[in-house]
């Protein structure tokens, strides 16, 4: 028996038990996306816009005093924390941005929905089959690929919750789509969705499939997934980390509620 064998038999069980209640998700420790305290905000203070790279940041109209935040471009680079006077944008480790409609990442003073509410209430009855990913990069760093690998790992062990990743689109229920969509990219996304069995559904994963990113629109690349195919499921970040893809394909399962409503998320 090869000695890595004995070494697993030693070691027990590595998978988290998480989403379960009281498992270890991975992320201690890790920084998230920004809270926004709108109350500390000073009136004409130009700065967090001033140090965004992505414009996730702009000055809200006159008749709403503030800032405009749109977590769908926000990277977590944490500059707008650093560079805020007043602490009105202040760091945490909330990272379970995944939201089926865009606006909902758009910071809002509403407290939520109403179909949040019902969400919840309904979410035993929800859908709870098994699901087949076809994962395809559309111009990325292949940071969203690095987490996306660690799915696989002892640790998260996807499999374990019925969803896999498959070679062929034609045996895969779900898109998933990183990378801000680049010209010679778009035509094998179009191809790969083409070729996927109805009913399908596409996920963005990461800042620039939500929004362009870092990189924004340019002569070569889209303003994200949904300049080029319909999305049903958004999910942020530079890149999202290994449980945020989880909780995110968890919410499009409806096995779990989703957390954002108007940009803020349910502590």
């Amino acid at each position: 028996m090869a000695l890595w064998t004995f070494f697993g038999l030693r070691r027990g069980v590595a998978t988290s038990a998480w989403p379960a209640a009281g498992g270890d998700d991975g992320q201690s420790g890790v920084l998230g996306l920004p809270r926004y305290a709108p109350e500390l905000c000073q009136d004409h203070c130009q700065a967090c816009a001033e140090a965004c790279p992505t414009a996730a940041i702009t000055i809200a109209a006159d008749e709403q005093p503030g800032i405009a935040l749109d977590y769908g471009r926000c990277i977590a680079c944490q500059h707008c924390i650093e560079a805020c006077p007043e602490g009105a944008l202040h760091a945490s480790g909330q990272w379970a941005y995944g939201v089926q409609k865009r606006d909902d990442l758009h910071w809002s003073a509403a407290l939520g929905s109403p179909e949040a509410g019902t969400l919840r209430a309904e979410i035993e009855q929800s859908f709870r089959g098994s699901l087949h990913v076809r994962h395809v990069d559309a111009g990325s760093c292949n940071g969203c690929e690095s987490e996306l690998q660690a799915l696989n790992n002892p640790f998260y062990n996807l499999h374990r919750l019925g969803i896999f990743f498959t070679p062929s689109p034609r045996a895969a229920d779900l898109l998933l789509v990183t990378g801000s969509v680049t010209s010679a990219l778009r035509e094998v996304l179009l191809a790969t969705y083409e070729a996927m069995p109805k009913p399908r559904r596409v996920m963005a994963i990461g800042t620039c499939a939500v929004s362009g990113g870092i990189a924004g629109v340019g002569y070569c690349t889209a303003c994200g997934v949904d300049g080029t195919l319909p999305v049903d499921l958004y999910l942020p970040g530079c890149p999202p980390n290994p449980a945020a893809i989880i909780h995110a394909l968890l919410v499009l399962l409806e096995r779990t509620p989703q957390r954002v409503q108007g940009g803020r998320i349910d502590d």
